[in-house]
This record gives C-alpha cells, sequence and structure tokens, in this order.
C-alpha cells in the first residue's frame, strides 16, 4: 500500500491531517488559520467579537496550537498529552503554559546536597572587618 486516503460522506465536511503539514505549519503558522479550516467556523471566536479582535484571537490561537504540535517532534507526542492534561488540570490551558510544562519536565533532577563532615567544618567564623575595606579606600 503506497497511501490511504479517508473519504466522508459530507460534501462540507473535510479531514485534514495535521501532522503531514506540521512542516510547513512550524514556518508558517498563519496556513492554518487562513486556510479552509478558519472558514469552517472551528476557530471562530466567542460570540460577535470586532474583526480586529477575531483576527488576533484566531492567529493567537492558531499559532500556540503550531507550537504545540511543533513540541511533539522534540519530546514525543505521550509526554506532549501529559502536559495538556497537566495544564488542564491546572486550569490555564494555553500554548506558553503547556511548553513551559515540557521545559520544566525535561530538566534534569537536581543532584542531592552534600553534607559537610565535621572534620572539614570551620571552627572559628572569620569575620568581616569593613575597616581594612575603609583604610585602603582612603589611601586610594
Amino acid at each position: 500500500m503506497v497511501a490511504d486516503h479517508p473519504r466522508t460522506s459530507g460534501a462540507t465536511q473535510i479531514i485534514y491531517d495535521p501532522w503531514h503539514y506540521l512542516p510547513v505549519l512550524m514556518k508558517k503558522p498563519g496556513a492554518l488559520r487562513n486556510g479552509a479550516r478558519s472558514r469552517t467556523g472551528i476557530c471562530r471566536p466567542g460570540p460577535d467579537p470586532s474583526p480586529r479582535q477575531a483576527e488576533a484571537t484566531a492567529r493567537t490561537r492558531t499559532d500556540s496550537f503550531v507550537k504545540v504540535l511543533g513540541a511533539v517532534l522534540d519530546h514525543g507526542l505521550a509526554a506532549v498529552e501529559a502536559a495538556c492534561a497537566e495544564a488542564l488540570e491546572a486550569g490555564i490551558a494555553s500554548g506558553d503554559v503547556i511548553l513551559a510544562v515540557l521545559a520544566r519536565r525535561r530538566q534534569p533532577v537536581a543532584p542531592p546536597s552534600i553534607t559537610t563532615p565535621d572534620a572539614l567544618r570551620l571552627k572559628i567564623e572569620p569575620a568581616a572587618d569593613c575597616g581594612r575595606y575603609d583604610g585602603i579606600r582612603k589611601i586610594a
């Protein structure tokens, strides 16, 4: 089999595979916003926004969506799904939050702190002598 193209029964239905277009979308995220998908009303924001607000909202949503899709290439689908679930659970799901969760999970775990043995601890703590500094400043 060379290719498999699923068909739809309705004339108004269009099937898009975002993974197929992902390399292009990473370079030009507006292609998704300006394509047939936005004309179907999927990206339409809330009730009756001004045209400028509608365009800004659609641009932000589409760019965030493309960034999250692009993160799948670096982190894997399971990691992105887990980050989306964590962001939704926190109630602050946005593209930037999801990317921050992914970055936080990718950071290495901090190594445990090393306790200093008693033999290496100072017996007498050094005292700060600011008078020495003042004496040097007067000479200069």
